[in-house]
């Protein structure tokens, strides 16, 4: 199983009446299967996986398996804070025919959390997963940075395949991919890094912004792959500065805007997560229009 490429981090709308809203998940993957992206990962911290309930995201599965297209490869998001569950919901994804599943650290008590407890974690997942398992360290949420002996003593279980290394870390991408067995697959999950992170051996990107801008990144992964360095640090630089208004600065609701001014089903976030104010959404707007032309498409 090979996860090279483009993969956006799924957004999960919401109906005016606050549930889910599955017709527009199906809406929005049928869509995105026009484009050149990999696949798609559902129930990430982009999806607001930790708002749902076990119901809902059960849902959000079936629904987005339903309108991929079969050549789009699945990643579900599926780390609980005990091992029991999150080898209860890597089974159900497995049931419903993802390809993969994507489990973040735990760290509700990191204060007593060491090397040892993700290590025995994730081997512990990965045994009775029926799926590979990509491992997925994202310090701004969790608030734990998988480092780099870990993640190697990691990438040596046959059905631990590979990482979503949002840490942003150049440094830690090049370490993993200098020291890991050769099919051991690194995705960098930060928009501003994914030109550097190629260029020392990651094998793509699953990004919060490709749910709003897939092509540019497409454009982003080939140009790489193409050898047009110019061309991709220009653009590198451009989606870098989007990405820290958009994602960093504004967070799930700002790609939930930027979603809905390409035509997407966005929508707001789920509280306590809060709208948008309209300085901010005009901010966001000014910044997409500098993406639209060639390549920006519907």
């Amino acid at each position: 199983m090979e996860f090279r490429g483009i993969f956006p981090a799924l957004t999960t709308p919401f109906e005016a009446n606050g549930e889910v809203s599955l017709s527009g998940v199906r809406e929005n993957i049928r869509r995105y299967n026009k484009t050149g992206l990999a696949g798609y990962l559902v129930l990430g911290s982009t999806g607001e996986s930790v708002m749902l309930s076990r119901e809902e995201g059960d849902a959000v599965l079936a629904a987005a398996k339903e309108a991929a297209a079969p050549e789009k490869l699945l990643i579900a998001g599926t780390g609980a804070e005990s091992t029991a569950e999150t080898i209860a919901r890597t089974k159900r994804a497995a049931a419903l025919g993802y390809q993969a599943a994507l489990v973040k650290t735990p760290y509700y008590y990191k204060p007593v959390y060491r090397a040892e407890t993700y290590i025995r974690y994730y081997r512990a997942v990965a045994d009775a997963s029926p799926i590979p398992v990509l491992l997925y360290s994202v310090p701004a949420f969790t608030g734990v940075t998988l480092e780099t002996p870990e993640i190697l003593a990691l990438a040596e279980h046959p059905n631990i395949i590979g990482i979503k290394d949002s840490s942003g870390s150049v440094q830690r991408v090049g370490e993993v991919v200098a020291g890991a067995p050769a099919d051991f697959q690194v995705l960098t999950g930060g928009a501003a890094v994914v030109y550097p992170a190629l260029a020392v051996g990651a094998r793509g990107a699953i990004l919060a912004l490709a749910s709003a801008l897939p092509e540019k990144f497409v454009e982003l992964y080939n140009l790489v792959n193409q050898g047009r360095y110019e061309q991709a640090k220009n653009l590198q630089l451009a989606l870098a500065s989007t990405s820290k208004c958009i994602v960093t600065e504004n967070g799930i609701a700002g790609v939930k805007y930027a979603m809905d001014l390409r035509g997407y089903n966005g929508g707001v976030a789920r509280l306590p997560l809060l709208p948008l104010a309209e300085e901010k959404k005009q901010q966001i707007a000014a910044l997409l229009a500098l993406h639209e032309g060639p390549g920006v498409g519907g």
